[in-house]
């Protein structure tokens, strides 16, 4: 008995980082096993493959997403922005030279979903989300310790660069320095 499957295939086009990629994927790939293993980017990384670290965070459509439980051709059409695609012209973003110069990362495994998801978050926050810990909804958000925190609690780090997280974030946050 054969116990081999055929791939069912679709063709499939996104853009991401701004560049229009044309796949043919098999139907059950994830998002991020195509980032990955069809067009070579490999700054998301695959942590638990099951959506509970943050390690594949991109930003999917302009909203935070785990590219781990994101089928691809769910996606067609989609615009997708990776760690790869957060510099400008060779220029770190401002979230990115704030990580570095606040000691937010020690191994660095976790870095690309926390600077995705940091530069989701924002955004969201820019918009007037609120969190589960804003104080006045109708005022929206202060991106106090707290309320980064929060926000930034499905991306799990496990060396404990927290402390350099929250102050990266404070301090784009706090200069109006933009992502």
């Amino acid at each position: 008995m054969d116990s081999e499957v055929t791939p069912v295939v679709a063709d499939i086009a996104l853009v991401v980082n701004g560049t229009e990629h044309r796949l043919s994927v098999d139907t059950r790939a994830s998002l991020l096993d195509v980032l990955r293993e069809d067009l070579g980017l490999t700054g998301s990384k695959k942590g638990c493959d099951h959506g509970q670290c943050g390690a594949c965070t991109v930003l999917l459509d302009g909203r935070r997403a785990n590219a781990c439980l994101a089928l691809a051709v769910a996606h067609d059409g989609a615009e997708i922005v990776t760690v790869e695609g957060l510099a400008r012209d060779g220029r770190l973003s401002a979230l990115q030279e704030a990580f570095i110069e606040q000691d937010a990362f020690q191994c660095g495994y976790c870095t690309p979903g926390q600077l995705c998801s940091a530069t989701g978050m924002l955004n969201e926050a820019e918009q007037g989300w609120p969190s589960a810990v804003t104080e006045d909804v109708a005022a929206g958000p202060v991106l106090d310790d707290a309320e980064i925190r929060e926000r930034m609690s499905g991306n799990l780090c496990r060396c404990g660069a927290y402390p350099g997280i929250v102050a990266a974030l404070r301090e784009v946050v706090g200069e109006g320095r933009r992502t």
